[in-house]
């Protein structure tokens, strides 16, 4: 797989309202121990569609992961022009302290957000450009946006091979439990 996509959950979807939320450290655990081993195997680029949630939360991983595997590159490709102009400040300082370490930004209509035909269409690209998905999904916890992009992978992995690579909930509880157990060990051998 030479180009992956990843996605999931806007933030909102999560109940997660602040970028000091200790869960998007083990999202972002999540995603890098995915990638890890694609990068190993000869992975170059990382896409996302850029919207405040899971695709930016991945973008500071990927970045974070770039310093170990400089040949890495990651790209944001957006429905429409500017889509941070109406997030609120916090988050559109998030979106823009993460733009530098970006080597790829592109919007699919130059323009302002027009209609949902944006944002089909820069899905199609999406999974026309790259080989593979990651994304972030469970469907056991709840429907949410990232339902449409799994049926269209879905498809796309029937119809042509294309790998798709989930990460769930109980993946993520996962991560947040090994961290928890780790604490209490070095509290033991603390005392």
């Amino acid at each position: 797989m030479k180009n992956v996509l990843i996605t999931g959950y806007r933030a909102h979807e999560l109940n997660i309202f602040s970028q000091k939320h200790k869960g998007i450290k083990y999202i972002q655990q999540a995603i890098v121990g995915k990638l890890r081993p694609l990068v190993e195997e000869g992975l170059e680029w990382v896409i996302t569609p850029g919207q405040y949630g899971v695709d930016l939360w991945a973008c500071e991983a990927v970045i974070e992961l770039k310093r170990q595997y400089p040949g890495l590159k990651l790209s944001i490709i957006t429905a429409y022009a500017n889509p941070e102009e109406g997030w609120k400040e916090d988050k559109k300082t998030y979106y823009q302290s993460l733009v530098p370490g970006v080597d790829y930004c592109a919007s699919i209509s130059k323009g302002p957000y027009e209609g949902a035909w944006q944002f089909t269409a820069r899905d199609e690209l999406l999974l026309r450009k790259t080989d593979g998905i990651i994304l972030v999904y469970d469907e056991d916890a709840g429907e949410g946006s990232p339902r449409y992009m799994k049926e269209k992978a879905m498809k796309k992995a029937h119809a042509d091979g294309y790998q798709y690579i989930s990460i769930t909930s109980d993946d993520i509880q996962s991560i947040a439990d090994e961290a928890g157990y780790r604490e209490i060990d070095e509290t033991f051998q603390e005392e």
